[in-house]
């Protein structure tokens, strides 16, 4: 892996405040319920989210934090409650809705990346396109080399280490232009140096203006986001905003520092 200097890392608190305080809403959820069974999954959750914003959900596994995305990214729907995504009310949408709202709208990085092993790292980004009917080689691999990977195209996932699998993941999210950007535990599978760089990807795409929300049970990860959405047994037992100009400096993949705006 390429050596990074501290001196090419920028100083996070430098960077331009939070685009969230002024964003519109973009995610709004009232009363949501979601029971399998005798089970209840989600009891009564009501939040709502700026555009811009880096969110959290946390909670020990078995506290809602899991299907309370699965909802919000159309995988799945609610028993009970209303959702509104950008404006859309999500429950009013059909099986073929939801796929379509999902493909044009949202990008998901999983923990366990989920590429498709004879396919290099360019082909899985274009699989990704052809889903979405459409086919850009040239964006795909500027998708790549803006996460550090321009160098890896042609390598196929086993020839990948874990977090550069990661960063195709997220190359594979940002190559629609979604709106909304779904991570369910990044950085779960990776050691601590790649575990930054992923968080470093994450928190660039923020700065960027766009909307984020993580899915974690790390505490050591929450001072990388604005706010924190906790869950337990289903509830929403505290929304609360965090100071991420306080967590430590992250290297960007490319070794130097990441474009920002002005």
């Amino acid at each position: 892996m390429t050596a990074i200097l501290k001196s090419e890392i920028p100083d996070l608190k430098s960077l331009p405040p939070s685009r969230a305080e002024a964003g519109p809403v973009v995610i709004e959820t009232r009363g949501l319920t979601k029971r399998f069974g005798h089970v209840t999954a989600l009891d009564n959750v009501s939040l709502t989210i700026r555009q811009g914003e880096f969110i959290a959900f946390m909670g020990a596994s078995g506290s809602g934090k899991t299907t309370l995305m699965n909802i919000l990214t159309c995988l799945d729907t609610a028993t009970e409650g209303k959702i509104l995504l950008d404006g859309v009310d999500a429950a009013a949408l059909d099986d073929e809705g939801r796929r379509v709202f999902r493909a044009e709208k949202i990008g998901l990085i999983f923990q366990q990346f989920h590429l498709i092993p004879y396919l290099s790292a360019l082909e899985n980004l274009m699989l990704a396109q052809h889903y979405h009917s459409m086919v850009d080689e040239a964006a795909a691999r500027a998708v790549l080399d803006k996460v550090g990977l321009g160098h890896r195209v042609t390598h196929l996932p086993h020839q990948l280490s874990g977090g550069e699998q990661q960063r195709v993941c997220i190359a594979r999210a940002l190559v629609n232009e979604p709106h909304f950007i779904f991570a369910d535990e990044p950085t779960g599978n990776l050691d601590e140096e790649n575990e930054r760089i992923v968080l470093g990807l994450l928190r660039d795409l923020h700065q960027q203006g766009r909307t984020i929300i993580m899915v974690t049970h790390n505490p050591d990860l929450i001072c990388h986001v604005d706010r924190v959405v906790r869950l337990h047994h289903g509830k929403v037992i505290s929304d609360s905003p965090t100071c991420a100009a306080n967590c430590p400096i992250l290297p960007h993949p490319s070794g130097s520092p990441a474009t920002r705006p002005a």
